[in-house]
């Protein structure tokens, strides 16, 4: 394996990056990436999704059968493929049978039109027990995304409603495998036969409720078989519905090409703080035959380990580690010239505090608050469901078609908080507290205190949200909509 310092002096010329995803300056042309590929011939992929509650076991359960609620017969949640190019019809039955447990999909970082966009009365109706619905839109952008229902997200998501969509299409070169990496957290009991409630006071208040197991495609940390000496990529999404983590990986080189989805220029990877939502794509140069490499969370008192890479066969690569990047994404460039500014403050309201207090040492338990009076945290001082999520309150900006935009995000409180901007992806400028790399997203995290300036073109037209995506956050309060006209 190359030493990291040898990597290191070998991929500087062409990223101009450095650890941690800090670059330095370089030339526009050693940061280019290629232009973007030609959406394939087209056709259609056909998908049905019942969301149902299903008797299954986990890997991460000891052969304990839980409560799952899921769109298919499998524990684990479906990936789904399309080409660039192709049609995505998908018919969506909800067989839940609790009265009111109605569900919607949105199609995570997709930019498709409003009508698909799957957040319930914003742009639909909710799909009630025995009722259905149909999505069908063609993705724009290759890449890594995902899907999960939109109210009652708290424990829908919790109970495992989800699924993963890649947008095949963005590829120059290919690598030589790929791995996909769902992590998340399970709500289990200590018997790992039940689920724990999924809400609670302390951490609506406060960072979010954490699960009790913490898993990578379900498992507790699995060994996932990588071929030797190869470039493999791993498709890598934070699916929790609350915890931020700092991924990383022991025991190999490896670079990022991508972020949320949509190509970045290469840079190695050391660690990457990843909110809910958010997912990078990363190609690793695996260890020699029977090697191992593994993956991390630094977001911790000491390391945890997710899982490890665990590598068999002959070698397929021998020469320097320098991946291709990938093409580009078909996003325009906002012109920061003319970008008009926005101003927008993630805070907590004075009930916020009023709950921590209340909360005690049990943490207190609130119920499903997709239709709760319960309001904790606010953007521009509204919040939103308030009397609840059916109760459409006035949008918190209109913006302009075709025009360019410079949001500041502003949070003035003491947590962190993933926001997450539908139906558009923006590019992240600057931060008053980080240097980050330039790159287009969907979701960015705000740290305490933080001020990130991100920029789009608004050229998208209907209503959309904008959220924190700790679901706990967002389902007390932070989250509000805006118009594109």
């Amino acid at each position: 394996m190359l030493s990291r310092r040898s990597f290191l002096a070998g991929t500087a010329a062409l990223t101009g990056a450095a650890l941690f995803g800090r670059p330095s300056s370089a030339p526009a042309d050693a940061r280019a990436l290629p232009p973007p590929l030609p959406p394939g011939p087209g056709g259609v992929v056909r998908l049905d999704l019942t969301a149902a509650e299903r008797s299954l076991a986990l890997p991460c359960s000891n052969g304990n059968a839980l409560p799952l609620w899921t769109f298919t017969d499998s524990a684990l949640p479906p990936v789904v493929r399309v080409k660039l190019g192709e049609r995505l019809d998908t018919h969506l039955v909800n067989g839940l049978t609790q009265p009111g447990e109605h569900v919607s999909v949105h199609w995570h970082g997709i930019r498709l039109p409003n009508a698909e966009d799957g957040v319930p009365y914003l742009v639909q109706k909710p799909v009630e027990p025995g009722e259905s619905f149909d999505y069908s839109f063609v993705p724009p952008d290759p890449g890594t995304f995902f899907f999960h229902t939109h109210c009652n997200t708290v424990e829908q998501l919790g109970r495992g409603l989800m699924g993963v969509l890649i947008v095949e299409g963005d590829e120059v070169e290919p690598y030589d495998a790929e791995r996909i990496l769902a992590i998340r957290d399970w709500r289990l009991n200590e018997a790992r036969d039940g689920f724990l409630p999924f809400l609670t006071l302390e951490g609506a208040g406060r960072a979010g409720t954490f699960g009790t197991v913490r898993s990578v495609n379900g498992a507790e940390m699995p060994a996932i078989d990588v071929p030797a000496s190869a470039d493999v990529r791993l498709r890598i999404l934070n699916v929790d519905p609350t915890r931020i983590m700092e991924f990383g990986i022991e025991g190999a080189d490896a670079v990022v090409v991508a972020i949320d989805g949509l190509a970045c220029p290469p840079f190695p990877l050391r660690s990457w703080k990843m909110g809910p939502a958010m997912r990078i794509d990363v190609i690793v140069r695996t260890p020699a035959d029977g090697g191992s490499a593994t993956v991390l969370d630094y977001f911790a008192a000491k390391p945890v380990p997710l899982a490890r890479l665990v590598a068999h066969g002959p070698a397929l690569r021998s020469g320097p580690f320098a991946p291709a990047p990938l093409a580009a994404a078909r996003i325009a460039a906002p012109d920061l010239s003319a970008a008009e500014p926005q101003l927008f403050t993630f805070s907590a309201t004075a009930t916020a505090a009023a709950v921590q207090a209340a909360a005690g040492d049990d943490g207190g338990f609130l119920g499903p608050l997709c239709l709760s009076a319960a309001s904790l945290w606010s953007i521009n001082k509204q919040s939103w469901p308030g009397s609840g999520m059916d109760r459409l309150p006035p949008p918190i900006a209109r913006f302009e078609r075709g025009r360019s935009y410079r949001l500041t995000l502003k949070n003035v409180t003491p947590r962190m908080h993933p926001i997450h901007v539908h139906g558009h992806s923006f590019t992240v400028l600057e931060s008053n507290k980080r240097d980050l790399p330039p790159h287009l997203a969907d979701t960015v995290l705000l740290l305490p205190n933080e001020v990130i300036d991100v920029a789009f073109v608004a050229d998208n037209p209907g209503r959309w949200m904008m959220h924190c995506h700790v679901i706990e956050h967002q389902e007390t309060g932070m989250m509000a909509w805006f118009e594109v006209a």
